[in-house]
């Protein structure tokens, strides 16, 4: 069993952070989406895995990953540059996958439980594609199952206008190599794409084995800046512990704090879940829940809340900010007023308030 990661996208709906680095790099709980998604496909004993790259910065995924084994996988790198859509991204990794089964899972979405148990539904239930599917509130932002009154599969339609079901695709699918004929006939959509759901639909017409599964706890598709804090805290909140490796100097650590080797916490309160990288200086501030300060990030007199601060980012003098995404190295400085801010602030931007 093979895995294969999808890198690439545009990633539109996080500018400016985009401008500057791929959607999947950006840290939730300081850890990059895309490597929960590596770990969840070696948790799951998947050790061969493709990595697709975009034309969005490609050299920082390889750059971050390497060859994998620090993670203990070995990365192989595949090359999409514009995005044509899922089922062209499949298409490139054929020489990769050769007679092996293998997983496609995007780099931006999360998974409370994993795909393990997913996984081995696929290999025991001789599934020729199975795809993993989750009730959802709008599923017009999604491909879309169609089920009978049986619960059988009968279409799926991507992001249709009038849904035929709340059942939207998650992104994660299994397959075996006999996808890659059928996407050779696949001719673009009217989003000039190669759509994943046409694969499928034809599959499912010609008589192959089409499984699913319903996705039972949360999925989290990280591709708006609202999705990205929200994903923060779920992941603070469920897998944050207590840990203070950095130096604390008359300051109040309260509840699940991560506070990493080389910090410093001076004449502050941090109050979790949260998370302070390596370096990072806390001073004459307040860092409340649901916050992730990155490495070599800097919080002076300041307090800050249910907000991500990237690397090397620096935040002085700011009464209160709040659902806030700073990127890496930018600054965020009081002027001559004191307000409560929301900020999507893109890489090594100033901002003085």
């Amino acid at each position: 069993m093979k895995g294969v990661v999808l890198h690439g996208g545009a990633g539109t709906r996080l500018r400016p952070l985009t401008f500057s680095g791929p959607k999947q790099l950006i840290p939730v709980a300081n850890k990059p989406v895309s490597q929960y998604v590596i770990e969840d496909l070696r948790d799951s004993g998947i050790k061969d895995i493709a990595v697709v790259l975009g034309e969005t910065f490609p050299e920082l995924v390889r750059d971050y990953y390497g060859d994998g084994s620090w993670l203990g996988v070995r990365i192989t790198y595949v090359y999409q540059g514009r995005p044509l859509g899922i089922a062209h991204a499949v298409s490139l990794c054929r020489d990769f996958v050769g007679n092996d089964d293998f997983v496609v899972y995007l780099g931006d979405n999360l998974l409370q439980e994993g795909i393990s148990g997913f996984l081995k539904e696929f290999v025991g239930g001789g599934y020729d594609a199975y795809i993993l599917l989750k009730e959802v509130d709008d599923p017009r932002r999604f491909g879309v199952a169609e089920l009978d009154s049986s619960g059988g599969l009968v279409d799926f339609v991507e992001k249709p206008e009038v849904p035929p079901s709340n059942y939207a695709l998650v992104g994660v699918y299994f397959f075996k190599p006999v996808v890659f004929d059928i996407i050779k006939g696949l001719k673009p959509s009217w989003r000039g794409e190669l759509e994943i759901t046409d694969a499928l639909r034809l599959m499912l017409k010609g008589g192959y084995r089409v499984g699913y599964g319903v996705v039972r706890g949360w999925w989290l598709d990280t591709g708006k800046k609202d999705d990205i804090l929200y994903a923060n805290s779920v992941i603070l909140d469920e897998r944050a512990k207590r840990v203070l490796k950095g130096e604390i100097i008359n300051s109040r650590v309260e509840g699940r704090v991560m506070i990493e080797e080389g910090s410093k916490v001076i004449n502050s309160v941090v109050r979790g879940p949260a998370v302070i990288g390596s370096g990072a200086l806390i001073k004459d501030s307040f860092i409340g829940p649901y916050t992730s300060i990155g490495k070599d990030a800097e919080v002076i007199n300041s307090s800050v809340e249910y907000s991500i601060v990237l690397e090397g980012a620096s935040i002085k003098g700011v009464e209160r900010l709040d659902e806030s995404l700073i990127g890496r190295r930018a600054k965020v400085m009081r002027n001559s007023e004191r307000r409560v801010v929301r900020l999507n602030v893109g890489d090594y931007s100033t901002i003085e308030i």
